[in-house]
Formats: structure tokens, C-alpha cells, sequence
């Protein structure tokens, strides 16, 4: 255990020192302050206001953001380690390569989700400061939701670092995992299994197999539980799930995927020719 938290001290520490890092948490923290800046907070739109637009707003962008920037900077862990020479020093040390492996995960995921919260938690405070309205079950689930997002392509990730032999072959596939998962997003490819005379149950139950496409519409699921701007898929989706069974599974698949990955990836590295 002392092993697995001096690793994650340590991958945290080098994350605060690099590059990546303060382009990510600049990235969010800009966003929250443009949100800011053009009034989100004091607006109306379809009845929603205050921070719960600002939220809505938010979660969307941080979709569009946090997956790729989550992919492109973990797959360099372990393949750029183990190009860099790392692991040849790592195996003359008291430390086992569990606690590496994990400690790096642990590390990474701090990192990872602390810019994203704090951004989050800074939009909260200054709403109490101001004496706007705080819709508080928006704001932890919104939390939940962003941690089980973070957990899912950390993992994927993870798993790709681990099987790539190279930097530039770890992120040419992170890339392509990423443009799949957007090739699925908002079912632009059931159309045409629809056309191929797939049951629309199938179409949408491959389309939620997609972290991202769960991911959006739990969002959308907060502010529209009937769930009216996905058409016909929104009877799929409530009557396999229902509204809050939907919200629950939101959560719990994304964490069960990045899990999974995760340890998908640790049993390669485990097996690999390290060096």
C-alpha cells in the first residue's frame, strides 16, 4: 500500500510539472469563467436558469474535451516509460509492479479529475456568493457523472498504453478509439441499420453500448426526463431503463468499463516483456 501511494504521489507530482497539465486545467477553468462572462448564470432559457444552465452548458463541453484529453495523455504512461528506459530501473527497485501499475492509475485520476471538479466547485461557490440558486442534485450528479467518465477512459487508456509498443502507435489508437466513439454519438449510425432492417431495440441498445452516447444523454436526462429531443429512441431508452434507472446505469456502466480496461490492462503489463 505505501508502494502504490508513493507511486501515485509521484505520478502526481510530475503531472503538476508538465506542460499538459496546465493547458488542461486552463482549458476548464476558461471555459467556467467564459460561461461567466457571457451570463449564463443570468439568463432563461426553456425555463432554466441560473447554474443549472451554466451546469447544462458545461457538461456538454466537458464531453466534447475531457475523453480526448484523458486518451492522448494517459496512452503515453506505460509506452512512454517503457521507451524512455523507465522499466529497466523500476525492476531494480523494492516496488512491485501491481503498485506501479495501480499507483500510476491512482495518480493519473487525481490529476485527471481534480481541474474538472474544482472548475465545477468554483462555478458553485461564486453562485453562493452572488445568491443564485444552486441546484444541488444537478451539481453531485453532474460530479458523479464527470468521475465516471474519467474512470472509463483512464482505463481505456491504461489499456491501450499497455499494448502499444510505442508513443506514436499508443496514440494513433487512442485517436481511433475516440473518432469511433464519435462516429456513434447522438445514433448517427442508426440510421443505417435501420435501413438494414435492424429492430430499432438493437440500434439503440448498440448505440448505449457507446460510454459517450451514455454519457450525453444522462445529461440531457436532468433536464428533460422524457428525454423529447432524442424522438422515437427516447420509448427505447424509458421503457428498458426508466428515467432513473437510466441515471443509475450512467454511472455504473462507464465506471464498469474503465474498470474492466483497467485491468484488462494491468494482466497484459503483468505478462509483457517489460523492458
Amino acid at each position: 500500500m505505501n508502494a502504490l501511494l508513493l507511486t501515485a504521489r509521484l505520478d502526481i507530482v510530475e503531472s503538476l510539472r508538465a506542460r499538459w497539465f496546465l493547458i488542461y486545467s486552463l482549458v476548464f477553468g476558461g471555459i467556467v469563467a467564459l460561461l461567466f462572462a457571457f451570463g449564463l448564470t443570468e439568463s432563461r432559457v426553456l425555463g432554466f436558469i441560473g447554474l443549472s444552465r451554466l451546469l447544462v452548458t458545461y457538461i456538454q463541453l466537458t464531453m466534447a474535451i475531457l475523453p480526448v484529453f484523458v486518451l492522448i495523455t494517459t496512452v503515453r504512461s506505460v509506452a512512454g516509460d517503457r521507451e524512455a528506459g523507465v522499466f529497466e530501473y523500476l525492476l531494480s527497485l523494492p516496488v512491485s509492479l501491481s503498485a506501479w501499475f495501480w499507483g500510476r492509475i491512482l495518480g493519473r485520476y487525481v490529476i485527471i479529475f481534480l481541474p474538472v471538479f474544482v472548475a465545477m466547485l468554483a462555478a458553485v461557490l461564486w453562485s453562493l456568493i452572488r445568491s443564485i440558486e444552486v441546484p444541488w442534485a444537478m451539481f453531485f450528479y453532474y460530479t458523479g457523472l464527470l468521475a465516471a467518465m474519467a474512470c472509463c477512459f483512464l482505463g481505456i487508456g491504461m489499456l491501450i498504453s499497455t499494448l502499444a509498443r510505442g508513443t506514436d502507435v499508443a496514440q494513433g489508437a487512442a485517436f481511433m478509439v475516440w473518432l469511433t466513439m464519435l462516429l456513434f454519438l447522438d445514433l448517427i449510425l442508426l440510421g443505417v441499420m435501420i435501413q438494414g432492417r435492424v429492430t430499432p431495440e438493437v440500434a439503440v441498445g448498440i448505440a448505449l453500448l457507446n460510454p459517450l452516447q451514455v454519457f450525453r444523454t444522462a445529461a440531457l436526462a436532468m433536464f428533460d426526463p422524457q428525454l423529447i429531443v432524442l424522438g422515437p429512441s427516447a420509448y427505447v431508452i424509458l421503457d428498458l431503463f426508466g428515467s432513473s434507472g437510466f441515471r443509475v446505469y450512467a454511472l455504473l456502466y462507464p465506471t464498469a468499463v474503465g474498470t474492466l480496461a483497467a485491468v484488462a490492462g494491468y494482466l497484459s503489463f503483468r505478462r509483457s516483456d517489460l523492458p
